[in-house]
């Protein structure tokens, strides 16, 4: 499962960016093969007394943390080219503020502490997981 926490405060994003920005990171994930429902998006509007810098209150400020479950990244070329595809993801959204400090980083939690609705989802790659994708659903395998 790819969450993706996004910290941000006021004027950032309008309601349909947040939602174009939460269907293209979803649409990502779908197209290297994991369940759509899998990709979950948040988004914390944080007043700018409540988002700070370097100690500092942050008049305009994003900061994005992902979490990897479902897939680990095998090298530091895929890391690579995942921090490449995030920051393109992101970098036409957020450019357009001034003064925007913005950054992000990718966790890998550990899929042996993660279920969706109880159940353990099915290895990377099998059938089960492919039905999943399908049925965009999690199920009974």
């Amino acid at each position: 499962m790819p969450l993706w926490t996004v910290h941000h405060t006021p004027g950032i994003f309008s309601a349909e960016e947040k939602h174009g920005l939460a269907a293209a990171i979803a649409d990502h994930y779908q197209e290297v093969g994991l369940p759509r429902f899998y990709v979950v998006v948040l988004f914390h509007e944080l007043r700018p007394e409540d988002f700070h810098i370097g100690g500092e209150p942050a008049p305009v400020g994003v900061r994005v943390v992902i979490d990897h479950i479902a897939r680990r990244l095998p090298d530091e070329r895929s890391r690579r080219r995942t921090a490449r595809w995030i920051r393109e993801m992101l970098q036409p959204r957020l450019e357009r503020h001034d003064g925007l400090q913005w950054e992000f980083h990718v966790d890998e939690t550990s899929a042996d502490l993660w279920m969706i609705n109880g159940l353990v989802p099915p290895p990377g790659g099998s059938e089960a997981e492919r039905r999943w994708a399908q049925d965009n659903a999690a199920t009974a395998y």
